[in-house]
């Protein structure tokens, strides 16, 4: 059997799509739930300065990503796929989180072949580099690049933050049961 490349994002993707929400709500004293994220850029769902914001997320990241809750059925699925494909994690996180990401993929047991930080840099590039097949997503406008440059499926679960139109090879989906569903119909694993 053919081993498959697939590259997947973590925040929002494999992790619950509301963890940064706790730590954004406990600095300022908000409640905000997922349903209120209507942009990937976090800071337009709240009343600070976008550059307070984001000095307070560099100052906090390594916390949050410490130990975020996991998506329902992600381990599972990862692991039966795994020995039939080449799981590539590629992330926007910045390379200053590498050591905590690797610890907290290897803790929550999630097998992976490689990962790539890539911070605010392209994904195209790591996914290309990776050989990928197939793409997991949660960010409406990488979903579109890595669709559109690569000519490639990508998976995109439903946010409230990723309503937009989506080419023809952008899949939607709420769960990663319905993720699994759609890869063994396509790829028969």
């Amino acid at each position: 059997m053919k081993k498959y490349s697939f590259g997947i994002d973590i925040d929002g993707t494999i992790t619950a799509q509301e963890f940064l929400l706790p730590f954004i709500n406990e600095q300022y004293q908000t409640n905000l739930m997922l349903d209120d994220i209507l942009e990937y850029d976090l800071s337009k769902a709240l009343p600070v300065d976008p550059n307070d914001f984001y000095k307070w997320f560099k100052e906090t990241e390594l916390e949050m990503y410490r130990n975020p809750p996991l998506q329902q059925d992600v381990v599972r699925i990862l692991n039966n796929w795994h020995p039939h494909t080449k799981l590539n994690f590629i992330t926007a996180r910045e390379t200053n989180a590498t050591d905590v990401t690797k610890t907290w993929l290897q803790s929550s047991n999630i097998p992976f072949d490689a990962l790539e930080i890539v911070g605010n840099a392209s994904k195209v590039i790591a996914a290309k580099k990776q050989g990928v097949e197939l793409f997991f997503e949660d960010k409406h406008s990488n979903a579109v690049m890595l669709a559109e440059e690569l000519d490639i499926p990508v998976i995109l679960f439903n946010a409230p933050y990723n309503r937009e139109a989506v080419p023809h090879n952008v899949l939607r989906v709420d769960t990663w049961r319905e993720a699994e569903h759609w890869v063994k119909k396509e790829f028969g694993i």
